[in-house]
């Protein structure tokens, strides 16, 4: 039997464009955590904020924030996910590493950009999704605007498993105008989905006045919350594998689902 997964989000304000002030305020974070995590999830561009400034903000792939989180995945002994800013090959991207405690890592570029802020003009957009594994847990991590966008997070049926993953992750800078939107569709991206869905924000106002207020959460493949929060805190939850089995086993949803192609 697969064993649970012990997740930690850390909700927080950010240092506008202030990346060795947010690496330092996210590490005494880390350690604030009270149970051993799994799994540590921090906000989209938590080391800059939403900026639209990477010709400034860039680092280039695998140099200081990637070195900050291989030592913090090292030192807990947990998988740590975040997104922040990287130019590779002449252009930028809001990328996000999932980084293990053993130093490897895994990539997603923010596929759905945000146009009402100009982040198309500024940044590429990725072109592949990722799954990665932990303790047998297969995971999907998207980023903030691609929520909005179920076909790029539909759960594809498998030659051997109906389900494609078992836990889907949304990093983001969502603001507060627009929190209904965000408290909704993680719910809805969990039942379509029939998995654990979670969502990392940020809280505070950034640099151009856009106010963040969290909602920060966990549902379970029900669509049910399991934690939420408006407050700047460590969040901290389990998500039970065989509880999720057992559902999907009774109410096999997914093998009615359509079949088809991402283009």
């Amino acid at each position: 039997m697969m064993s649970d997964l012990q997740i930690a989000l850390i909700q927080s304000d950010l240092h506008w464009e202030n990346t060795e002030a947010n690496l330092a305020m996210f590490e005494e974070k880390i350690w604030q955590i009270k149970n051993q995590p799994d799994l540590i999830i921090l906000p989209e561009m938590f080391t800059t904020g939403f900026s639209m400034h990477p010709q400034e903000m860039a680092e280039p792939a695998r140099t200081k924030t990637f070195r900050w989180m291989q030592q913090q995945a090292s030192q807990t002994k947990a998988v740590i996910i975040g997104s922040y800013i990287v130019q590779e090959n002449g252009q930028f991207f809001n990328r996000l590493c999932a980084v293990y405690p053993d130093g490897g890592a895994y990539f997603y570029d923010k596929r759905h950009l945000f146009t009402l802020a100009g982040e198309d003009k500024d940044y590429t957009a990725g072109t592949e999704r990722l799954i990665i594994k932990i303790k047998g847990w297969r995971i999907m991590p998207l980023v903030c605007y691609d929520l909005r966008f179920p076909v790029w997070a539909r759960a594809q049926k498998q030659p051997d498993n109906l389900y494609e993953y078992d836990l889907l992750l949304y990093v983001a800078n969502w603001p507060k105008p627009r929190i209904l939107a965000w408290d909704t569709l993680l719910s809805a991206r969990a039942i379509e989905n029939t998995a654990y869905c979670v969502g990392v924000n940020r809280t505070g106002t950034d640099g151009v006045g856009a106010e963040y207020i969290g909602h920060s959460a966990a549902y379970n493949y029900k669509g049910e919350q399991m934690i939420f929060s408006e407050k700047e805190e460590i969040l901290e939850t389990s998500l039970t594998h065989h509880d999720l089995e057992t559902f999907r086993k009774r109410f096999p949803f997914q093998a009615d689902g359509d079949g088809f192609l991402i283009q």
